[in-house]
């Protein structure tokens, strides 16, 4: 007869193969899979099913023996018609049997959830989208501050965590369900708590033309590595770049507004700047200018004598920075033009990394 150890408990004490297997299955767990995908406008793809009342990412159980990854790509298959490699994971989520309501009938152990990243997907994309005949009704992609209207609880905190473990790009969140053990700075202020501004205005790399009021500047502000300063609201989670609207004192002058703006907001001062260029709304009379220049200086937070608020800053790359923005396809042109300017600051392309918070003063030369 062989004899196994009893798992946390003193040397000596030992059981046999089968009493070993029966104490580690009372303490099995059922093992999921879902996929989180968005669209070129960071709206995620939902499941309407006909088994609940609430919305669900692409996933279900996985089978007998299945690795997890595989059963995501396999899922996509059954429930999309999408055949596609699912190798990155943004999230391990350790579901308790307490945490939803399960009939007692389900016996419903608890579960270990993993998401995985189904990337950005183009409209020819989803138009091949092709559902089956039972289960799901129909898809749809939304803005992500509306999953906690469309989905349970702890499916909406799981599919919100996993979007902002993307977008932090620091590795698979580990989470308790549907919350991280470890927040990053993104799930510490909420990012996609509430809606994200609509801007789908076109960029033109081209001065604004002079019947146009100036009723905005944003300045990208590069640090030596390549990241830009953001500005996370710390009640909404909201992000904006450093920048405001024009008053009288400024003169008209659209530097002394952003320098000014730049330094009420975020305690930041900056070098010789280069214009972008401008969006316009084809609606209204209004232009809103754009520049780019490098990051010199960031004092400890102050209030915004404009909004009574302290920002939370954070260094992100242009990309990581658009993600938290719903610009639309213009934003490529946008991103292309910092790029630029980039280059002729002589400012290195920064690889994608984990977003940095900054709470106090800080000496860039260090990043």
């Amino acid at each position: 007869m062989t004899v196994t150890p009893v798992p946390d408990t003193p040397p000596s004490t030992t059981m046999t193969d089968e009493e070993y297997g029966a104490v580690r299955a009372e303490a099995a767990l059922w093992v999921g899979t879902s996929v989180l995908v968005t669209d070129e406008r960071g709206f995620i793809l939902v499941q309407h099913v006909d088994y609940r009342t609430t919305c669900l990412l692409p996933g279900g159980a996985v089978d007998k023996n299945e690795p997890p990854a595989p059963g995501a790509a396999r899922e996509l298959r059954e429930e999309l018609g999408v055949t596609m490699t699912v190798d990155r994971g943004l999230a391990v989520d350790w579901v308790s049997a307490d945490s939803l309501n399960a009939p007692a009938s389900m016996r419903f152990p608890g579960e270990i959830l993993h998401v995985y990243d189904g990337g950005t997907w183009n409209n020819e994309q989803i138009a091949a989208i092709r559902l089956p005949d039972r289960e799901v009704k129909s898809v749809e992609f939304v803005e992500p501050a509306r999953l906690p209207d469309l989905m349970a609880p702890g499916d909406a905190r799981r599919a919100l965590s996993a979007l902002r473990a993307r977008i932090n790009a620091g590795g698979p969140a580990l989470l308790e369900n549907g919350s991280p053990i470890a927040p990053t700075v993104l799930d510490r202020v909420g990012a996609f708590r509430a809606a994200r501004a609509r801007h789908h205005l076109p960029f033109h790399a081209s001065p604004a033309p002079e019947q146009l009021s100036v009723v905005q500047i944003w300045g990208w502000l590069l640090g030596p590595d390549d990241r830009v300063l953001v500005l996370l609201e710390p009640d909404t989670g909201a992000a904006l770049l450093p920048g405001g609207a024009p008053v009288l004192p400024d003169g008209g002058d659209p530097l002394v507004t952003l320098r000014r703006e730049v330094r009420e907001e975020a305690a930041a001062e900056f070098g010789t700047p280069l214009f972008l260029g401008h969006l316009c709304d084809p609606d209204k009379p209004y232009a809103r200018l754009r520049y780019a220049a490098p990051l010199t200086r960031l004092g400890p937070p102050s209030v915004d004598p404009a909004t009574g608020r302290t920002h939370i800053r954070v260094l992100a790359t242009p990309e990581q920075a658009s993600e938290l923005f719903d610009w639309g396809l213009p934003a490529a042109d946008q991103l292309a033009a910092v790029h630029q300017a980039r280059a002729r600051l002589g400012i290195p392309r920064a690889a994608r990394q984990p977003l940095t918070d900054l709470p106090d003063a800080i000496d860039l030369t260090t990043l």
